[in-house]
């Protein structure tokens, strides 16, 4: 009996330990979630208008006739969002669900994140690049230079279109895999149109002015994109650490309720042995 106790004594140590972290953990990604969210937030908000303008710009030139309407009979230039870090719940297998779904096998497929990379070596997708554990200062130069490459095939018409794989913020709790296509733009037609409305003129001309803008707002998306994944990154693992620091409360009241039942029934055998004694000495 006394050795079930020290077990579960234990067990209730073990417990309380591993929720110090947990705790710890949920903590430092409610911060980075935070952090990241504002900055997804800015930023948002602009990619979109970037698009609208590029759409735009598309739908009045000569050159942006192709450049309006996706090519699904070639390989598509695919970007995909994965985490560096685990313990993030459901992100990596969601994105990687939506992948299977997604990917072609002639695809130019740019995996970003760990995960990502090993998920593709396991599976056979032959990868066109790689990137993992990219910091905050390097991530747009990274992801911009894969850009200036997938443009390039798309002007020389070996790919139909450019997307990206990534994890959709919507809330704190709520976030979702999502493709889209980066070139061509999607973009509202006619908010568009209500947004630039009346008489534009381009200078120096449309099709200077769309040279200039493919890689720019291609990259800005992009790299929006990529902020909002990190974002749903955070909020994932905030929830996969909060429920489990309310598991390892859980079972430590079990284990507490369990380690009292123990000691009780040690208690009463112990009484019912001295009673028993003290009768057998009459």
């Amino acid at each position: 009996m006394a050795a079930s106790k020290q077990a579960i004594k234990s067990r209730i140590a073990s417990v309380r330990s591993t929720r110090k972290i947990t705790n710890a953990m949920q903590m430092v990604a409610s911060a980075k979630l935070n952090k990241t969210r504002m900055a997804m937030e800015r930023n948002r908000e602009y990619a979109r208008s970037l698009q609208d303008l590029l759409a735009f710009v598309l739908s009045h030139t000569d050159a942006g006739s192709r450049l309006l309407k996706a090519d699904d009979s070639k390989p598509a230039f695919l970007f995909v969002i994965t985490s560096d870090m685990g313990l993030c719940g459901g992100y990596n297998s969601n994105v990687f669900r939506k992948l299977e779904n997604s990917v072609r096998p002639n695809d130019y497929v740019v995996m970003v994140g760990t995960h990502g990379i090993s998920f593709a070596n396991s599976h056979g997708i032959r990868l066109h690049g790689a990137l993992a554990d990219l910091s905050e200062e390097d991530a747009y130069s990274e992801l911009a230079s894969y850009v200036d490459e997938a443009i390039k095939l798309y002007n020389e018409h070996k790919i139909g279109a450019i997307r990206v794989l990534y994890t959709k913020y919507v809330n704190t709790l709520t976030f979702e895999p999502e493709v889209q296509t980066l070139l061509p733009p999607e973009a509202d037609e006619e908010a568009t149109n209500n947004k630039f409305s009346g008489e534009t003129l381009f200078e120096p001309d449309r099709e200077t002015m769309l040279a200039e803008l493919l890689p720019m707002i291609s990259k800005s998306v992009l790299y929006s994109r990529y902020m909002e994944s990190k974002t749903s990154e955070q909020a994932s693992r905030r929830m996969a650490m909060e429920s489990a620091t309310d598991n390892a409360d859980e079972l430590e009241e079990k284990l507490n309720l369990e380690y009292n039942r123990v000691r009780q029934s040690a208690i009463t055998q112990e009484i019912t042995e001295i009673v028993g004694g003290a009768n057998a000495l009459k």
